[in-house]
């Protein structure tokens, strides 16, 4: 039996990834983030944001206060004044996770109510395990190959999935030695981190050796550049594509799917679960008489 199966408890509400797809929205209080370039970076417009996401199907929101991206630093002290009002906005509507790279921020946030830590650095500071170890957070180990908020141009592979699986393996087993329990970990292969769209699109393709590792598998693909360039859509028109990819990736084995757009994600989510017979109808009508 893989860590993918059986259930999970997490900030307190019990999932089953071998039944069950997460939807998790995204909260950036960043002026510089990916997708919204700033639109919730003001805390009432992010703890907005929060509710709608939540009325929106949401099960999971993640809050980020400084992107992966290059850009400015910015210091463990202003990270946590955007995250933590966040925070605690979010954690009574949906289960908490908070995106950093730093273990002083993790133990905070964790104290705070977030019950997942997403580190979209893959431990580049092998103690983020340390600050998770002990706790009831999960931590989602991602790949990339740069520091945080430094380039990393033209990335080069020999096989990209064998690549990505050889990392989360090895930082995998980094999380166990220190401390994180199995029922702890999260695995993403870090869609267009560090790759281009030729590797994003190669990863997607064979998703079900990622899963293969045996941890449920978070993925991380609403509206990026590998969708854009292989449809030649603009940042706000690549909602079809993120749709068509969250049900190919739930299809090889994705669990947790990380998305702008919940109300529709949540709707090919649920309508993906109710085909492969793990969610019923709401109602039935049609033809029942």
């Amino acid at each position: 039996m893989s860590e993918q199966d059986g259930a999970r408890v997490i900030g307190g509400r019990t999932y089953d990834f071998s039944r069950r797809v997460v939807v998790m929205a995204i909260v950036n209080r960043t002026p510089d983030s990916f997708h919204d370039r700033g639109r919730t970076f003001a805390l009432e417009k992010a703890t907005e944001a929060v509710r709608a996401a939540a009325a929106d199907g949401a099960d999971w929101i993640d809050i980020g206060g400084v992107p992966f991206a290059p850009g400015p630093e910015v210091s463990a002290a202003e990270e946590l004044d955007r995250v933590l009002p966040v925070v605690e906005a979010a954690r009574d509507l949906a289960v908490v996770s908070v995106d950093t790279f730093r273990p002083e921020v993790a133990r905070e946030v964790i104290k705070a109510g977030a019950g997942v830590v997403n580190d979209t650095s893959g431990l580049r500071d092998p103690a983020m395990a340390d600050a998770v170890a002990g706790t009831d957070a999960q931590l989602v180990i991602c790949h990339s190959l740069a520091a945080p908020r430094t380039l990393y141009p033209r990335p080069q592979y020999g096989d990209v999935t064998a690549e990505v699986g050889a990392f989360l393996r090895e930082k995998v087993e980094l999380a166990l030695s220190r401390g994180v329990r199995p029922d702890q970990i999260i695995i993403d292969p870090g869609h267009d981190l560090n790759k281009n769209t030729l590797h994003s699109l190669e990863i997607t393709r064979r998703l079900d050796e990622i899963a293969a590792i045996g941890y449920p598998m978070l993925a991380a693909l609403s509206n990026k550049d590998f969708i854009g360039e292989t449809l030649d859509r603009p940042q706000q028109e690549r909602l079809a594509g993120t749709l068509a990819t969250v049900v190919f990736c739930i299809l090889r084995g994705a669990r947790i799917m990380r998305v702008h757009d919940v109300r529709a994600a949540s709707d090919a989510i649920r309508m993906t679960e109710a085909m492969l017979g793990w969610r019923e109808p709401v109602y039935t009508r049609h033809n029942m008489t």
